[in-house]
């Protein structure tokens, strides 16, 4: 076995083992920003986001019932 795995290994019995909620807290919190770098948005994606959210908080959406309803009309239509 590799040191990687080996390390992994370590990694999940300990956390499997802890009942320390602050130990697995901490370690949760630095998994999530170890994920976030992954998604590194660009500009335009963060102005759509923005955009999204003000639209969402200015009741500016339609329902996910409404669109498949409007879908179905408009495939029969056709």
């Amino acid at each position: 076995m590799d040191i990687s795995a080996q390390i992994k290994e370590s990694l999940i019995m300990r956390i499997q083992n802890s009942e320390n909620l602050n130990f697995l807290k901490a370690l949760q919190t630095m998994l999530d920003a170890c994920e976030e770098s992954l998604f590194e948005l660009s500009t335009e994606q963060q102005k759509s986001i923005q955009k999204g959210r003000r639209q969402i908080k200015n009741g500016e959406f339609h329902s996910n019932e409404n669109v498949i309803s409007e879908l179905k009309e408009w495939l029969l239509k056709k």
